[in-house]
């Protein structure tokens, strides 16, 4: 158990600037994405900002009432992020485990597009780079961070294939290019008078997260779809209708880039066209 901390080897007080240094270099050392650095680093500072005693003077039941006040306003996935950043900054900076639960979290299936959907979704949407996005989102199974900074180089026009530079849990992989949208891809680098690196490029950069958000949204709302379409619902949608159409399991997991085939398999739950073509017992009566 975590009871009050008292120990000459670690400083009760550290200046909250001299803790989050500390806590960048074990993030940095330990190789994590930038993403994860980032919400490590929010959710470490705003634990510092409320405890009202020093880190190591606090107690299991203020963490737990720390954890239960962050689920009175955020859901269960954001809290267990906070908890992770957490249990980090006290065993990489202060050397010592903490205890505190994990919310369980709510086991809610994802919306997946019908194929038909996602047809409508596509010829509702008429600007070429916006569809683009679509294609690439849905077409490779995609997650939007892997997308939005999509580089030119990754693109194998010869082999047909995407190269996913360190996806989620800084991961390779290779997907392949739909055929359909190699030709019109290809026409529509070439075409670009600019030597961006990025596939969606924009004057700062590449394009931003909100602004896929922003035309995956409207493009559904366009074709009619009630709903509620992200970009990671064109990824779901990817792997549930690979799985209708026969595609191993394992495969999927592989070109989705998923570690534990727990993940994947999600997939056989959302997927209403396989429980459809069950038959019940009840027809053989």
């Amino acid at each position: 158990m975590f009871y009050a901390l008292l120990s000459s080897k670690f400083p009760l007080l550290l200046p909250m600037e001299d803790v989050m240094s500390k806590l960048a270099l074990e993030l940095k050392v330990r190789n994590f994405s930038h993403k994860t650095v980032r919400i490590y680093e929010f959710h470490v500072r705003r634990f510092l900002s409320s405890v009202n005693t020093p880190p190591l003077d606090v107690t299991d039941q203020d963490l737990k009432e720390y954890s239960a006040s962050l689920l009175d306003r955020e859901d269960a996935a954001t809290v267990s992020l906070a908890i992770s950043a957490i249990k980090f900054l006290y065993s990489s900076v202060y050397g010592k485990e903490v205890v505190i639960p994990y919310p369980r979290k709510a086991k809610r299936l994802p919306d997946v597009l019908t194929v038909d959907e996602v047809r409508r979704m596509l010829s509702f949407e008429e600007n070429m780079r916006h569809r683009l996005l679509l294609e690439l989102l849905y077409g490779c199974g995609l997650r939007v961070s892997e997308a939005i900074g999509l580089r030119r180089e990754q693109v194998n026009f010869e082999e047909g294939l995407l190269t996913v530079r360190e996806g989620k849990g800084r991961k390779d992989r290779h997907v392949s290019l739909p055929v359909s949208i190699r030709a019109k891809f290809r026409a529509y680098l070439d075409a670009r008078c600019d030597d961006s690196p990025y596939v969606f490029n924009t004057r700062s950069g590449h394009l931003r997260v909100k602004s896929a958000q922003t035309i995956v949204a409207g493009a559904a709302e366009r074709a009619g779809i009630k709903k509620n379409v992200s970009p990671h619902t064109l990824r779901h949608s990817y792997a549930t209708h690979l799985l209708e159409a026969g595609t191993d399991i394992r495969i999927i997991q592989r070109l989705l880039g998923h570690s534990d085939i727990k993940t994947t398999q999600i997939y056989t739950q959302i997927s209403t066209q396989l429980i459809k073509n069950v038959k019940s017992p009840l027809d053989s009566v």
